[in-house]
This record gives C-alpha cells, structure tokens and sequence, in this order.
C-alpha cells in the first residue's frame, strides 16, 4: 500500500492554505508517506522552501501548482465572459515540465492576470512537454460541465486534454470532502474516465494538516475576505475535511478504486525535478569581440590604481590589487564588476547622485580603483574576504546608494542594456507579526476594536518580537491570557497564523539581471505594475542568479540639492574637496547639533554625540556601528576609554592593534576576522566563514568553532589553525575573547 498527497495548498496560498511549509514533509512522514506535491493556487511562491524541507526530511518533493485557465483566450478580459476561471493540477514529470510551468504561470501573471493570474489552452498546447495534469477540484472545468449537466462537453474537454498531455498524462482527479456536489458528480467522473481510458486518481483538496486546523483556516480565509464570524456571507469551506489525511482515511473515500490510489504513487514516482543551488549563472558583459574580459578589467583597476594612489603606489598596493584580481578571477566574478561598473558609471555620467560604497563590497580594493565605491578600504582598513571569499563560493553583493529621486533611470538603463525580459525586481513578502497576527484574528473573531487594541500594545514593540516571547515579557498579557477565555482563543489562534505570509510585495531595492530570460530560470508575477521575481532574493542568490541592489537614498538627493544650492554663489564647490576633518564639524556634531544629518537625527544618537564629544572621522564612523542593539551595551566602556586612556584594557598584547582604534573595544566584523588570524592563526577566508556562522547563531559549529579558536585544527597530520595555544595565549584569556566575539558578531557592522 503506498499513497502520496497530490493536491496541497502551503501558506504561500496566501490567506487561503494553513498548511506550514517546514511542518507538511513532517506530517507526511509521521504518516509513513514517502512523497508530497505543492501545489499553491497560481504561484510557485514556495517551491524551493518546500523542496528543501522535504529533503530535510527524506521526503520526495513534487513541484506543481494548481493554475487558472481562462474560459477563453487568456487575453480576453471582458467581465461579462471572462470573470469566471477553471482549476488545472500540472504536476513537474522532470527538468522540462518544471520550465515550462514556470513559463506558464509567468505568463499567466504578465499577460493573462484579470482577477487571478489566468493561463489558457494555447499556453497549454504550447508548454505541456513534461507535465502531468489533474482535473483539479469542482473547480475545474470538466466538473463544472458535469455539475451543469454537460456531459458530452465534459468528455469533449477531457478527450481535449487527453490529446495534449498524452494518455499518459493526463487523470481524472476525484475527491470527496463530504460535499453534495462533490458525491453527485463522482459517478460521472468515473464514467467519463473509463470511457476515454483515462486514468483515476484521488486526491484531498488539502489546505491544513490537521482536521483540528479547520478554524484556523477559517480565520485566514475571513483576514483575506475583510469579513467575521458572524457575517452570513463569509467564504467557509463546507466541511472540515481539507486536511492532511493518512493512506487508511483516503482509501476508505473510494474502497471500490484501489487503483485511483496505487496512481497517486505511480505519478510520485515519475515526478523528478531537482533544483541546483551555488552554480552561477551570471549575465554575460559585452565588450567589444576578440577583448579578454579579464585583461580588460585588470587593466580598468590599474588604471585606477594610479588615479587613486599617484604614480609610485606602495608594493602592498600593487600586491593587494592583485590579489583582489586573481581571485575575482578564478571565482569567475570579472563580468560581476564589469556589469556593477558599469552602471555606477552610467550614473556619474547621467549626473545621479551615487553613494560612495556601503557594507562589505567597500572591502575591495578593486571596486575602489575602478570607480564602483569611493571609500579608501586600506586607510579604513578594511577587509576583502568579508566580501568575496575564496574559500567559500557565495555571491557577492554591491549595495550601491542612488538619489532617491532618481535611481528608476539607472534601472531603466539596465533593462535597456539587457532586455525587458532579462531583467526584474524581486518580491518580498509581509509576514503576520506578532501584534498584526492578533489584531486580524481579533477582527475575523467580531472582537470589538478596543479589546482587541488592548490585547495587541501588550505585545512589546522590540525588533523579533513573537507572541510566545511576549507572554514570557509582559506579565499583564500572560494573566489575561491565563484568565479571560476570549483573550486565550484569540492568543491560542493568532500564534497559530504568526509568521505566515500575509501578502506579497516587491523589494525596497533588489533587481535580478540573468543571461536568458528571467522566466527561463523562475516563475514572475506583478506587483503594481511592476515585474517582478516570484522567488525572494535569498533563493535567487541560493539558485546562482545575479542580484543588485538599488538602493534610493533621500539624503543623496538632500546633499545634491544643497550642493546646487551653494553653486548658486560658488559656481567651482565641488563636494569632493570639502576635507573630513574640519573641527567646525565636529564641534556641531559634540553639541548634539545633528538634526539633518544622515544616522544621527535621533535623540538618542545626539545623546550619545554629546557624551562622546568626537572630533575626527573615526569616532563618527563607531559610533553609528555601536549605535544597535547589542553593541550599544558597550557604548558607556567606548566613550570612558575613549576619553581615559588608561582604563584600555586589551586581553592579549596582540589585540592591541586590532582593537587601538576603537579604545579596545569590538566595534567593527573586520576586528573579529582579525583576532580570528592573528590570535589562532585562521585564513581571512576561514575567519569569516565563521564570523557569518556566529551572525546566524549556528550555536553547533559555534561550539566546535570555540575549540579550534583555543586549541586549533590538525587534519592528516598538518597543522590547518595553530589556535591560541600554540600561539601564546592562555586558555582562559582565549575563551574569554571568544565568548566576547560570540556574543558581538551578531550584531557588529
């Protein structure tokens, strides 16, 4: 006996499946399946989500999706014919079938949307190779026929699909929810079936995993309706029965079809698609025939070499560069630059105001030489394998800063370079967060407004907040849970929903650039008017594709407007003269003057500015990075050393010119990858891999991480980290620096 779910709506049905991503592979293997399909209405939102989470959990990942089809042509969008749409379950058979799915339910979003996102039998007769498909729900078109009593056009559509998908492909879904409708035309579905020879299968309409979520569901579908309860007109499902049910409950809908329920395996076993993380496929840069693209690139950097640093550079310059260079090169990201250059060039030409480099792209020397990011990395000290890394293949990532006004021309540019379709921006999705959470359930429940209020300002308003931190945080909201029941049940539901998608949205500054067509390597969607990727940027960049980020600053377009402002009298002001140590600067800043000025408007950053008093560069640059949660517990020691000097107290001789700058204090990532080499004797690629995995609290690797850091790493015989004991260091002052790291790096900039 085998049997594997075929139709399932995750939360990426938004508002409409209660189904978790993380938790369906679990309920699927608690119930002894081996193999479960997504099958989200008109979207592939989740796919990647959902295939890691079922290898995570030995199940077999289907993709599919349940499609709209137009009644007619998915151009026409007349309300009279074309506000109604049918139901299709296509389900991946192989690397084929999942292209050409993706091709269809983009196209359904860029040229079919008219309420939903519609395909229609053309796209169908076009994109079938490699697909499986299902009649769907008494959504779909031939159970719409047959609940009209058109049979014979019933037949004609299956004997349509039949012939499109092959006999192979193509099955008549039943299903039984305990619905009328559903019971009066299963008789004819099984007729039809056995008349063309199509095959049976069966399926649950699956938008929870647990019959006990009915209510919960019910809750999310009266969030997307904007309706309660109480309200007769509510969209309720008509039974309880949408779940994730166990081969034994299915099996006993159709005891007389074992065979509908030996095909769900049968197709699970034909279904093979497997995504490809960390291979890139990066968009080619044109440059003129028979030019080596590296030779051209390293020349550009030369060039900037002696633009930036005069005719006779320092050795360690030239050494550095070309360090930088051969790494860029044998990690294959010459175009990267190249592409990024270009566009940061097109914007100093255009007159658009860029910032001068942000976050750790202003770690390369190569960038700053060829005009990608104005920040001097080796007078700040800053550190290349923060962002390209040669002993771990991930992307890189330029945040460059455009005039806010004005950076839609610098996209425009890039899809006039690239094409239309090779270019995109990247959703993003808004989450049910704690207080919203219990603020849509209060309203779906006919709560009134004031209770509910009440309820949700208890939730405390910090960054990560979740209802079960909040109930441990705030003593008056666990009594109230613990005593008044309505108070409970809105609780007990909300933390039920919290953390789902509640809505897709597109990203404040991420566009993906790709080689082919960016519906060659992911589904699209719209989001007001704009294409845009139906993957977020963290799975773009898992899948090897292209990401940049745009980034519109207002404060550009403030200083751009000022600096034309002063021309007015000084027509020659050129902003890059003014020098960065004028003590006028500083006095204003020390005064807590700082209205206006980018990072340091508010009322706790001033206060901290008049404590601190800075006057030069440096300071300014701290105090934005201790300015967070987190590192602003160590603001009080910074600014007592940074006006004391003798209470600077460094735990090794050999942190001293790591940590001198900021008074010895951890301040900046750059610092941990620096006590990571010099203290244990890391590589700066392997320093940072670590520091990346302290950010993401990987508390088993920080573990084993803490051991090799103290005691070091012999692999074969040889000595990979030398440690802290080997280099001198005692080993309570070696876990006291690493249990200062550990509890810093989530937080340092």
């Amino acid at each position: 006996m085998s049997f594997t779910h075929l139709h399932v709506h995750s939360e990426y049905s938004l508002l409409d499946g209660a189904c978790r991503i993380r938790d369906l592979p679990k309920a699927a293997r608690s119930m002894g399946q081996t193999a479960l399909a997504i099958t989200d209405h008109g979207v592939m939102y989740g796919v990647v989500d959902f295939y890691r989470a079922c290898k995570k959990e030995g199940i077999k990942p289907i993709i599919g999706c349940e499609v709209y089809v137009a009644p007619r042509s998915r151009f026409d969008k007349e309300a009279s014919y074309d506000r109604e749409y049918y139901h299709m379950i296509l389900l991946c058979e192989n690397q084929t079938g999942y292209q050409n799915l993706i091709k269809m339910v983009s196209l359904g979003f860029t040229e079919g949307f008219y309420n939903k996102p519609r395909i229609d039998d053309s796209l169908l007769e076009q994109y079938h190779e490699g697909l499986i498909c299902l009649s769907a729900c008494l959504a779909g078109e031939i159970p719409q026929k047959l609940l009209l009593g058109k049979y014979s056009e019933a037949k004609d559509k299956a004997l349509y699909y039949q012939k499109i998908f092959g006999k192979d492909n193509f099955f008549i879904e039943l299903q039984n929810h305990g619905i009328s409708e559903q019971l009066r035309i299963n008789p004819n579905l099984i007729r039809l079936a056995r008349e063309i020879e199509a095959p049976l299968v069966v399926t649950n309409d699956s938008h929870y995993i647990h019959k006990s979520d009915s209510q919960t569901h019910g809750i999310l579908l009266c969030i997307q309706t904007n309706k309660t309860v109480e309200d007769d007109d509510r969209m309720e499902f008509a039974t309880d029965e949408f779940y994730l049910k166990s081969e034994a409950e299915m099996r006993s809908l159709f005891p007389e079809l074992p065979e509908a329920f030996d095909n769900t395996q049968k197709i699970a076993d034909r279904c093979n698609v497997e995504f490809e993380f960390g291979v890139r496929k990066l968009p080619h840069y044109d440059l003129p025939d028979g030019t080596d693209h590296y030779e051209y690139f390293r020349d550009e950097c030369r060039k900037g070499l002696y633009r930036r640093y005069g005719d006779n550079p320092d050795d360690s310059l030239i050494e550095r560069l070309e360090y930088e260079l051969s790494t860029i090169n044998r990690m294959g990201f010459v175009d990267y630059y190249l592409i990024v250059n270009d566009f940061v060039q097109f914007a100093k030409r255009s007159g658009i105001p860029v910032g001068p480099g942000r976050g750790s792209g202003a770690g390369s020397l190569c960038a700053y030489c060829i005009g990608i990011t104005d920040v001097d990395p080796i007078k700040y000290d800053l550190l290349f394998e923060r962002f390209l890394n040669p002993e771990r293949v991930s992307m890189p990532d330029f945040d460059i800063d455009f005039c806010k006004e004005r950076r839609g021309e610098v996209i425009d540019y890039v899809i006039r370079k690239y094409g239309a379709d090779h270019v995109a921006q990247i959703i993003a999705f808004g989450t049910m967060a704690a207080r919203g959470s219990i603020r849509d359930v209060g309203r779906a429940l006919a709560v009134p407004y004031g209770t509910v209020d009440r309820i949700a300002k208890l939730v405390p308003f910090e960054l990560n907040m979740t209802i079960e931190k909040a109930l441990k945080l705030s003593p008056e909201l666990k009594n109230k849970y613990d005593t008044e029941p309505e108070t409970k049940n809105i609780i007990d539901i909300a933390m039920q929903l919290e953390g789902m998608p509640r809505h897709a949205t597109m990203h404040a500054a991420g566009v993906v650039i790709t080689e082919k067509p960016v519906s060659d390597y992911v589904p699209l969607s719209s989001n007001d008017g704009n294409i845009v990727t139906q993957f977020t940027m963290t799975t773009l960049e898992e899948l090897g594709l292209l990401k940049m980020d745009f980034l519109g600053l207002r404060n550009l377009t403030v200083i751009e407007d000022t600096v034309r402002m002063i021309r007015e009298k000084e027509p020659h002001f050129d902003i890059n003269s003014v020098s960065d140590d004028d003590s006028a600067v500083y006095k204003m800043m020390s005064s807590g003057n700082s209205e206006g000025v980018f990072q340091f408007e508010s009322q706790g950053m001033k206060n901290v500015l008049t404590q601190l008093r800075p006057d030069c560069f440096e300071d300014l640059i701290a105090v934005i990075s201790l300015y967070r949660p987190g590192p602003m517990d160590s603001i009080p020691t910074y600014i007592d050393c940074r006006h004391n000097a003798s209470h600077i107290r460094y735990k090794h001789p050999l942190l001293e010119d790591i940590l001198r700058v900021t008074y010895g204090c951890i301040v900046y990532q750059e610092q941990v990858m620096q006590i990571f080499r010099k203290l244990a004797g890391y590589s700066l690629g392997r320093a940072d891999i670590v520091r990346r995995d302290i950010n993401k609290k990987k508390h088993d690797v920080m573990e084993k991480e803490r051991r090799i850091f103290v005691e070091g790493l012999v692999e074969d015989g040889k000595v990979v980290v030398e440690g802290c004991l080997r280099r001198g260091a005692d080993r309570a002052a070696a876990e006291s620096i690493y249990n200062e790291m550990e509890s810093f790096a989530s937080y340092a900039s």
